[in-house]
């Protein structure tokens, strides 16, 4: 039988959601803290993102996961990465996260605009979802990047580079 020291895991296919404002501030949640969260113990903010289910659109995934999430649904999306983005867990999580199938995630980020008013947000989950963040705000992204656990930075300053023109107060119509 082959362990997983001897064959590399999977990612886990996943969205994130880089959700902008009308001021150009990103939307952030603060981890809820459970004994078997993927990014371990600490208090860690990140952006909304969620697994794709089998032979789900990301789209549709990104759309589901930010409703699930925060409760928007007045929301646009504006853009969609070009690749795909990855990390992996460090090794005291890697075999032991999302029941220790995964090496760590595969994302696919969308930029959304936020249209509604802040009272749309809710991140107290419908039933049988738990719950991702026991508090939010909107931020920087220079902000953001110094709340995010570390071993996602990466893909965070990727998605904050491709997606900078949008990260912008929008214009008076």
């Amino acid at each position: 039988m082959k362990t997983a020291e001897t064959t590399p895991l999977p990612y886990r296919p996943c969205v994130g959601i880089m959700v902008l404002n009308r001021d150009g501030l990103v939307w952030i949640g603060r981890r809820a803290d459970g004994p078997t969260d993927a990014e371990g113990r600490g208090t860690w903010w990140q952006m909304p993102q969620g697994g794709i289910d089998e032979a789900e659109d990301p789209r549709a995934a990104a759309k589901r996961e930010l409703l699930e999430e925060t409760g928007m649904t007045t929301v646009e999306i504006i853009a969609e990465s070009t690749d795909w983005h990855f990390y992996d867990l460090p090794p005291d999580l890697a075999g032991k996260a999302w029941g220790g199938r995964y090496r760590g995630q595969r994302q696919k980020w969308f930029a959304v605009r936020f249209l509604g008013h802040d009272r749309e947000i809710n991140i107290t989950p419908q039933a049988p979802h738990q719950i991702e963040f026991d508090a939010w705000t909107w931020a920087s992204p220079s902000e953001v990047l110094r709340l995010i656990v570390p071993f996602k930075r990466i893909v965070y300053d990727a998605v904050f580079e491709e997606f900078a023109s949008l990260a912008q107060p929008e214009k008076p119509r």
